[in-house]
């Protein structure tokens, strides 16, 4: 489901870039979002490539 366009008026949001922490455009302007540049989401992608960040398995119940 497609997201409405917000109202002309409205203030670009401006975040975090989850790389590098600088200020990032949350808008369809920034072909990047989240972050600020290409630069920060190729450090992202080969972070995640090269299991740098995982998601931590739960440990197995006993089986008593």
């Amino acid at each position: 489901m497609a997201q409405p366009d917000p109202p002309a008026d409205a203030k670009p949001r401006v975040v975090r870039c989850p790389a590098c922490g600088g200020r990032s455009l949350y808008a369809p302007a920034n072909p990047f979002r989240p972050f600020c540049s290409q630069r920060c989401k190729n450090l992202d992608l080969g972070a995640w490539a090269s299991e740098e960040f995982r998601v931590p398995e739960k440990p197995p119940r006993d089986a008593q």
